[in-house]
C-alpha cells in the first residue's frame, strides 16, 4: 500500500504524470456526477421531497468531499492558508462561474419559498465569517465548533421542512414515479460521492503540480487552481442536472455546496487546526482577501439570489454579468500574481 501511494504521489512529479491524472480525474468526476444526479432524483421522487432540498443537502454534501479533504488535509498540515483560501475560491467559483453558466445557458423559474431558508443560512455563515475575518482577524477552535452547530441546524431544519411539505413529483420518462429502488439510488450515491472525491483529488493534486511548474505563487493558487478544481464536481452536476432538466437541483446544489463551504468545510478545517487569517497578497496595501475576495464572494451570491427572491425566476442578465465578475476575478489574481498590481 505504501508502495502505491509513493507510486501515485511520485506521478505529480513530472508533466506527464500530472497530465494523466487530470484527464483520469475529469472522467471520473464527469461519470460520477451522473451517477449521483441520477441518484438524488431517484431519492427525491421515492420520498416526495422537493428536488431543491436534495440538491441543497445530499448533493451538496457529496459534491462538496472534494473541498472538506483538501481543506482537512491542509489543517491537518497547519496549512490554513489553504483551507481558507478553498473556501472562499469555492464559493466564488461555485456562483460566478457554474451557477452563471447553467443561469445564461438556461434561466428557469424558481420556487421562491423552498430557497429562502438555504439563502438565509448562507448570509448568516457569512456573517461569522466576516465577523471572524475583519473584527478577529483569526479562525479560533470554538468558532469552528460554532460553524459546525450552524451546519447542523440547516441540515436538521431542511430535512425536516422537506419531509413536512413533500412535494407531488411527475413520473419519470420510464413511467416510474416511485424514483426506483431505494437501495440502488443510495448505493449509487453513495459509490458516485467516492468517485467523485477520488476524482477531484487526481484533479486537484495534478493541478497543482502543474501550476507549481508554471510558477504560479501559492497563494494564488489556493483561491483559484485549487477551488476551481475542488468545485468541478459542483460544475459537472449541474452541467448533467442542466441537460436532464432538473434545473432546481442544480440551483439548489449551488446554495448548498455555498454554505458547506463556510460551515462544514471551513468548520472541519478550524476545528482541527485554528489559524491566523493568512496574509497571502495584497492590492493597495491590504490583505487581497479582505479587501477582494471576502466582499466579492458575498457579492456574487446577493446577485445571484437576490432577485431571484423577488422575481420568482432566474435570469439570463445574472448569469451573464456573473461570468464577467468571474473573468474579471481571475483577470486580477493574474496580474497580482505577475506583480503587476
Amino acid at each position: 500500500m505504501n508502495a502505491f501511494f509513493a507510486w501515485y504521489n511520485g506521478l505529480t512529479d513530472g508533466l506527464w504524470g500530472s497530465l494523466a491524472l487530470f484527464a483520469v480525474g475529469a472522467i471520473l468526476l464527469i461519470k460520477g456526477g451522473d451517477w449521483f444526479v441520477d441518484g438524488a432524483v431517484g431519492v427525491a421522487k421515492r420520498f416526495g421531497v422537493p428536488e431543491i432540498i436534495i440538491g441543497a443537502t445530499v448533493v451538496s454534501i457529496g459534491t462538496t468531499l472534494p473541498e472538506v479533504m483538501v481543506s482537512v488535509t491542509a489543517a491537518v498540515n497547519s496549512n490554513g492558508a489553504i483551507a481558507y483560501g478553498n473556501a472562499i475560491g469555492s464559493i466564488i467559483c461555485n456562483t460566478a462561474l457554474i451557477a452563471a453558466l447553467t443561469i445564461a445557458i438556461r434561466p428557469a423559474p424558481v420556487n421562491k419559498k423552498a430557497i429562502v431558508t438555504p439563502i438565509v443560512f448562507f448570509f448568516i455563515s457569512a456573517a461569522i465569517y466576516m465577523v471572524a475575518a475583519y473584527v478577529f482577524g483569526r479562525f479560533d477552535r470554538w468558532l469552528g465548533i460554532v460553524m459546525l452547530v450552524v451546519f447542523g441546524a440547516y441540515m436538521a431544519l431542511t430535512v425536516y421542512r422537506g419531509f413536512k411539505n413533500p412535494e407531488q413529483t411527475e413520473p419519470g420518462e420510464d413511467g416510474d414515479d416511485k424514483g426506483g429502488s431505494l437501495v440502488k439510488n443510495i448505493v449509487m450515491l453513495v459509490l458516485s460521492a467516492a468517485i467523485i472525491a477520488v476524482g477531484a483529488d487526481m484533479l486537484e493534486g495534478s493541478s497543482v503540480s502543474l501550476a507549481t511548474m508554471a510558477g504560479i505563487p501559492a497563494e494564488v493558487v489556493g483561491v483559484t487552481v485549487v477551488a476551481l478544481c475542488t468545485s468541478l464536481p459542483e460544475l459537472v452536476t449541474a452541467a448533467t442536472a442542466l441537460v436532464k432538466g432538473h434545473g432546481a437541483l442544480s440551483l439548489g446544489n449551488i446554495i448548498g455546496a455555498n454554505i458547506f463551504n463556510l460551515v462544514l468545510v471551513s468548520g472541519t478545517a478550524v476545528t482541527i487546526s485554528p489559524f491566523v487569517i493568512p496574509e497571502g497578497s495584497k492590492l493597495l496595501g491590504m490583505n487581497t482577501s479582505q479587501l477582494v475576495e471576502i466582499p466579492l464572494m458575498v457579492g456574487v451570491m446577493a446577485l445571484m439570489v437576490l432577485p431571484t427572491l423577488v422575481g420568482g425566476k432566474l435570469r439570463r442578465w445574472q448569469g451573464v454579468t456573473l461570468l464577467g465578475i468571474y473573468a474579471a476575478f481571475v483577470t486580477l489574481q493574474v496580474l497580482i500574481a505577475l506583480r503587476v498590481l
